[in-house]
């Protein structure tokens, strides 16, 4: 059977190089990344695991610009670490200006996210699910080692 294993990369086209340039370049290293390679119209940035890249729409996918809704990709979500990562990608993404769509909150049980915009709109998130339960299962844990050494 084939089975992924991962997501090597995502290429996305904008309509502003420049400007989409100098946003996942002060974003992607905040999150990690290094520049992988670059070209006059493409930039790849990797954290050793995954890689994006951004380049320039054709003159035609200019023109029509994206909305969220359309055919194609809906967002991109980034797992952090942690629900402070989460919460310090908000203060960063806040001091650049960034839009921010939805706030840093718990969407889901135990799903905790930031949602924000790139220059074309492009929906990006930062997450982090399964925190709060992995927190209690290690306490859960602590608790019984405990009470087995009292036993003994």
């Amino acid at each position: 059977m084939v089975r992924v294993v991962g997501i090597d990369h995502i290429s996305l086209r904008v309509s502003d190089f420049g400007k989409s340039r100098a946003f996942y370049g002060k974003l992607l290293p905040f999150l990690g990344f290094k520049v992988l390679d670059e070209y006059p119209d493409a930039i790849g940035w990797t954290n050793g695991k995954t890689r994006v890249w951004i380049g320039l729409a054709d003159a035609e996918g200019r023109t029509r610009g994206y909305r969220i809704g359309d055919i194609g990709l809906h967002h991109y979500a980034f797992e952090l670490r942690s629900r402070k990562a989460i919460n310090d990608l908000q203060a960063f993404l806040k001091k650049e200006g960034v839009t921010i769509v939805d706030p840093a909150a718990e969407y889901y049980d135990d799903y905790y996210a930031v949602f924000f915009l790139d220059p074309d709109g492009l929906k990006l998130e930062g997450m982090k699910w399964g925190e709060a339960h992995a927190k209690a299962a290690r306490a859960r844990a602590r608790k019984r080692a405990a009470t087995r050494k009292k036993v003994i």
